[in-house]
Order: structure tokens, then sequence, then C-alpha cells
């Protein structure tokens, strides 16, 4: 069946009565969007919780890195795979899956007892995540036409910008007012909710050229190619870009994908099909992801330092001076989704990515005085150009695969989301490393400071490099400890506008990319609607 005459079917109005609500376009919408809330949400609320985790638990520094490492890890390593398994089993089976599994290790991490409890929950709970996403987009898939598919991604990253913004504010008023657990405990109603639209309104549609069977050989090696990657990854800033451990785990990333690709020639149903990647688009658009991630998160990463530790916020605080930028995105993604719909995704990728350029070059201008009209301006010009840009990217990656693969193609998208963001985290931070112990003994001098030395010296520059200024000894004279403060916060700012330097540079770089995208027009074999 053409995609002219499967986009006909899907768009057909619903009968009259309760029945005709099962695969409403719109209401799978606010479905899947209610169920990737949820995951949105968590991303950003559980940093706002980590403090109080830590302190209530009596978890190390290397206990608590791995409550978001665990996660992140789960969530990566499992999202192609997770895509395969709604492709195989229906998207509508692995959504409701996902929200009721989410839901019940968030309600388990706030029962935990102790550190590794809630780090082994937190793994369950990444890989839970890793169902919904691809499911979500597998569903919008199958129940939009690809007319409209573009403005219904809008409306979900419109939903996921919003659950991300409100992330720091609800997480902050929780742990302030309630407790940490409270933070876990607001997801089992949303995902109650989800499960009983799911129950409800989905209904999968899904081709007949599915794969029947799995791919044992190919998900083995595409996780444990995405395990070393994303863990090498994760540890270089510690372990050094050129130790012997970083070095394994890249190198090891590389043999296991190179392996992969090699054995997805010879199997009979392979995991992700190469002949996916014939596709120019689809290609530049999963790249495409990666880059923006790169910048995006990279960057983003430092300015929660500058705002809490060299401008004195609280989370709160800072969570709501960021409204600008995550209110664009909220938005910006359904204007994008319109726009995109129009004129397709090539003009408004391009023009995205350039005005992200723009206000990364900004953003490398902020300074230890700038004020809230500065920040505002460059926050809301990067929300501006990121929403045509997740929009666009994954209606591109999602749009151009067949329906068969459509799950697949989802957790693509977020694998490669997630991907970026961990690059640009680890290689940005390294960056800012490397120019705060560059120009914080020099500011540190011309302040006027006595010379600090070995350990005492190290533990000046790692809290540098995050912007806090050490504790100062009793009695020391106030002019003294704003010239620490001085010192220590050019520094952070210094390494921060490299940093963001290197993400305008990245995100230019995918605005050419951006030249390689077009509307996804993909033929489809016969749907089966369940």
């Amino acid at each position: 069946m053409s995609q002219s005459v499967l986009d006909s079917q899907q768009a057909a109005p619903p009968p009259a009565g309760g029945r005709g609500l099962k695969g409403h376009p719109w209401l799978t919408l606010l479905t899947v969007a209610v169920g990737v809330m949820m995951v949105a949400l968590d991303g950003t609320v559980v940093a706002i919780a980590n403090p109080a985790i830590q302190a209530d638990l009596g978890a190390s520094p290397a206990d608590i890195q791995w409550v978001t490492s665990g996660y992140l890890l789960a969530l990566a390593v499992f999202l192609v795979t997770a895509g395969k398994i709604g492709d195989r089993f229906g998207h509508k089976a692995t959504f409701l899956v996902g929200a009721a599994g989410f839901a019940a290790t968030s309600a388990a991490i706030g029962f935990a007892t102790s550190i590794q409890m809630v780090i082994a929950f937190r793994v369950l709970q990444g890989l839970f995540g890793a169902l919904l996403q691809p499911a979500a987009l597998g569903l919008l898939r199958g129940a939009f036409p690809a007319d409209r598919l573009n403005m219904a991604i809008g409306i979900w990253g419109g939903v996921i910008g919003a659950s991300t913004a409100a992330g720091p504010i609800v997480g902050g008023l929780l742990v302030e007012h309630v407790n940490w657990q409270s933070v876990f405990f607001i997801n089992i109603p949303v995902g109650l909710v989800a499960l009983a639209l799911g129950l409800w309104i989905l209904r999968d549609a899904r081709s007949e050229n599915a794969a029947k069977s799995f791919d044992i050989p190919g998900i083995v090696l595409l996780s444990g190619a995405m395990f070393m990657l994303v863990w090498g990854i994760i540890k270089a800033p510690t372990w050094g870009w050129g130790d012997p451990a970083t070095l394994v785990f890249l190198g090891g990333a590389l043999i296991a994908m190179v392996l992969f690709a090699l054995w997805q020639t010879r199997a009979k149903e392979p995991l992700i099909p190469l002949s996916l990647f014939r596709s120019v688009p689809l290609s530049a658009g999963t790249l495409l992801m990666v880059l923006m991630a790169f910048a995006f998160f990279g960057g983003i990463f430092f300015v929660t330092f500058y705002l809490q530790n060299v401008h004195g916020m609280t989370p709160v605080q800072a969570g709501v001076h960021l409204l600008p930028m995550t209110g664009m995105m909220i938005v910006g993604a359904p204007l994008a989704g319109a726009a995109i719909g129009k004129v397709g995704p090539r003009i408004p990728i391009v023009v995205g990515m350039l005005f992200t350029t723009a206000a990364m070059a900004g953003m490398s201008t902020l300074t230890t005085g700038s004020g809230n009209g500065v920040m505002a301006l460059w926050f809301v010009l990067m929300g501006l150009g990121l929403s045509p840009v997740m929009v666009g990217a994954t209606e591109v990656i999602v749009g151009n695969a067949p329906l068969e693969l459509s799950g697949v193609a989802g957790g693509l998208q977020q694998a490669a989301m997630q991907v970026g963001g961990s690059l640009g985290t680890a290689v940005l931070g390294a960056v800012m490393a490397s120019r705060v112990t560059d120009v914080l003994p020099g500011k540190w001098a011309a302040a006027g400071l006595p010379p600090v030395q070995g350990a005492q010296a190290e533990g000046l520059e790692q809290a540098a490099q995050l912007g806090i200024a050490p504790p100062a000894p009793a009695g020391t004279p106030q002019p003294v400890v704003d010239a620490m403060a001085g010192a220590v916060h050019t520094s952070f700012v210094s390494g921060m506008s490299v940093a963001f330097l290197v993400a305008g540079a990245v995100a230019l770089v995918a605005a050419g990319l951006g030249l390689l995208t077009k509307r996804g027009a993909t033929e489809t074999g016969p749907a089966v609607h369940i």
C-alpha cells in the first residue's frame, strides 16, 4: 500500500461515539505527550534532588554520580533495541509497559533505604524510559499522515520543553518543602494517567513488513558499543582523554560498532538495516541531532553553574531565569512544526542552527556582572533556534524511515541526542577545565592573593571549574574574601566563554549539515491496525 493510501486511512475522521476515540491522532498525541513528559521532567528534576539524596543516604560523590550516570547509560544503551521491540510487538504495548515500569521504578526509588537501591532502580527506570520514547514517536508516525506529522512532533517537542523547564522549579519546590522522595513520587500519578489514556486511546499501526524475529548478535554488539562509548565519554574528564582506560573503552566501542555493521550485512532480519542510511536526509538528520545535542547540552551544562555559583541564585531562581529559553522552546516547537509543514524542514533547520550559533557567540561574551536582560536576550535566541532543529531533525529521521522501522528510527533519534549530549558535556567540560587551569593562577596573583600549592591548588582548580569560590578561613578580611571569589568567578567565566565558542562552531557545522535534509516521503508497506 502506498504512503498516500496509508495516510488517507490514518487521516480519516473517527466515527461518532466512544469507539471513535480509539486511534484518534490528536488524542494519541495527548497520550504519548503525557508519558514522555514524565521522562523529560525526570531528566532535570533529579539533578536538583541529588544533594539531598547524598546527605540523607550518606552517599559518596561517586555514588551520587551513578544516580545520574546509571540512568543515562541504561537509556542510551537500550534505546535502539527498545525501538525494535516496538516495531516487533507493537508500539502501544511497548508504551504501556514503559509507562507502567517508569512509574513503578519511581515509586521504588522513593521507598529506597540505601544509595545502592536508588542506583539499581534508576538503571531500571532508564530501561523503561527507553521503551517510552521510541514508542511515542512510532505511535505518532502511525497516527498522523506525513503532511501533519511535523505539527504533531512540534507539539510533542513543546511538551518536552515545558517539562524540562518545569523540572528545576518543581524539583526545587518539592525538595525544599517536602522531601527528595517526592521528586520521584510525582511520577506515579503521571504514569497512571498515561497508562489509563493509553489503554483507552492508543491503537497500533504496524506494518506487515515488520521483523518477526530479533537480531540477538546485533543487539549485543550495538548495546556493547553504546555502553563503552557513553561510559568512556562520561569517565574521560576524570580519567583523562589520553588515559589507557579511556582509550580502551572508546577503542572497544569503535571495534564493536565495526563488527555490528559487518554483522548487519549478514543478518537475516538485522536490528538496523544499513539500507536505512542510504537515505541522505535520514543520515544527515541523525548526525545533525548529535551535533545539536553536543552544542546545546554541552553549553547549557555550564549555565546552571554560572547562575547558581557566580550569580548566587538558588536552584529555583536559576530555573526561573532559564524560562526565556525554555519558554521559547515551548512556543517555538509547535510554530516550527507549522513552518516545516509549509516550507519543509531544510530552511527552518538551517535558520535555527544559525540562531543557535549566534546565541552561543553571544553567551561567550557574558561576564561575572552581566545583567538579567542580556542573559535573557541570548536565552530567547537559543530557544528560538533550537525549536526548529529538534522538531525538524526528528521529523527528518522518523519521516524518512519506513513504517516498519519507525521504532528503530525513534530509537536512533533519541540515541543520537544522548550520545551528542554526553559527548558535548565531556568535551566542552575538558575545554573549560583546561582554560580555567591556564588562567586561574594569573587571576589569583593579579588579585594580590598568596599563591597556593599542592593539594590545596588542585582543590582550588576543581572548585573554580564549577565557579565555586573556596571558603575563607575565619577572620579573613572581606576585601580578601571578595578578591578570592572574583579570581575564581572570572576564571570560570573565561573557561565558559571558550566552551561556548567551541559549541558555536559545532552549531555552525550543523547549520551546513541542515542543507542535506528534506521532508520524509518514504513509501511504506501495508499497515495493520490493532
